[in-house]
């Protein structure tokens, strides 16, 4: 669901990227998948990005080094530090999140959010997603991540929908089963 500030910034970003090509519009969408992951795969940009002691000069400075590194679109480096300067960066992954949601509606694409108790094999995600097409009847997009907290099982988000096959979910169901009881 698109919605609050990040999705605010998101649509704006999506707003401006319809002006681009098709090539700057995929690069685009790269770019802000990739950042969505760094940030969630990097402690220390988390950090830098979140904290409110940091000035707003120094993050800006950080970010846009980080992405002139990673080769990211102008828009991409504008939009980060734009977001920074105006004391948002807090919420940049939610609103490359939002951003990717977007490109997803527009590609009549759907992104699945799924989370394991380990990491999924290549065979497995294609046959997940293949399943999941055929539930949706569109393009699905699956996002894997590693949640060791589960046990077992999985967690799929499709859209507003929720599959919690998760053995912690399953234990839960059952201690509350035997305390009613």
């Amino acid at each position: 669901m698109i919605g609050g500030l990040a999705g605010r910034y998101a649509v704006a970003l999506f707003e401006l990227a319809q002006e681009l090509s098709a090539d700057d519009q995929s690069q685009l969408a790269d770019n802000m998948a990739a950042l969505k992951r760094l940030i969630a795969g990097s402690d220390d940009l988390q950090k830098l990005l979140k904290s409110p002691v940091i000035s707003a000069d120094e993050q800006a400075g950080a970010l846009a080094a980080v992405l002139e590194k990673a080769g990211a679109h102008p828009l991409v480096k504008n939009f980060g530090v734009l977001v920074v300067n105006k004391r948002r960066a807090f919420a940049l992954d939610d609103m490359a999140a939002q951003y990717g949601a977007l490109v997803a509606g527009a590609r009549d694409e759907v992104v699945a959010r799924v989370s394991s108790a380990r990491d999924l094999s290549a065979a497995q995600i294609d046959a997940l997603k293949a399943e999941l097409e055929k539930a949706a009847g569109k393009n699905v997009i699956v996002e894997n991540e590693t949640d060791a907290g589960l046990l077992g099982g999985m967690v799929v988000k499709l859209g507003s929908r929720m599959i919690d096959g998760s053995l912690r979910t399953k234990l839960n169901s059952l201690k509350t089963a035997l305390n009613e009881g």
